[in-house]
């Protein structure tokens, strides 16, 4: 039997998430808002994403009030997470300890610190030395010995190869 187009038969809460982050681009699209990738066009270079798959998966993140368009530029939107799409932190680091522990030829490509301790998070987000489980704004992104330049090398990508705190907007 093929699957259905759509979760929204389903009572299941998982199944209700994956309805807003569960399309093919939307989580990378949410972790380069972590990150403080903000503009469409950084998006559209960092990802290689197609402008229109692009447009439809802001809209929906708007939509699903994960993302706001943010007026900074006139008549040029830029893109920020709200709460909604803050509390999405877990998930996100979650897969990435997940891919860099089993899908990653190469792990090690970014570490993710405790800004107030400046140490390493665990697997769980968790940092080492106070136990504290710090929200995206206490986390600084810093780049790891695996790091090395992708198939883009665009300007996002390249701000993205120096320490960076998460949610600060990336480029001006």
């Amino acid at each position: 039997m093929p699957l259905g187009q759509d979760y929204a038969s389903q009572e299941c809460s998982i199944a209700r998430a994956l309805e807003v982050v569960g399309e093919r681009w939307t989580l990378l699209v949410v972790r380069d808002c972590f990150f403080g990738v903000r503009r469409f066009s950084d998006f559209q270079r960092r990802l290689g994403i197609p402008r229109a798959v692009l447009s439809s998966r802001l809209a929906d993140l708007v939509e699903a009030e994960v993302l706001e368009r943010v007026e900074e530029r006139p008549g040029r939107p830029d893109y920020a997470l709200t709460g909604r799409g803050r509390d999405l932190w877990p998930v996100v680091h979650a897969l990435y300890s997940w891919g860099e522990e089993h899908a990653t030829p190469l792990p090690g490509r970014r570490g993710f610190r405790h800004a107030v301790c400046d140490v390493e998070l665990d697997t769980r987000g968790q940092c080492p030395t106070c136990g504290e489980l710090p929200g995206p704004g206490g986390i600084a992104m810093v780049p790891g010995p695996a790091l090395r330049s992708g198939p883009n090398d665009d300007r996002a990508s390249r701000a993205l190869a120096a320490p960076h705190r998460l949610l600060e907007p990336l480029l001006p």
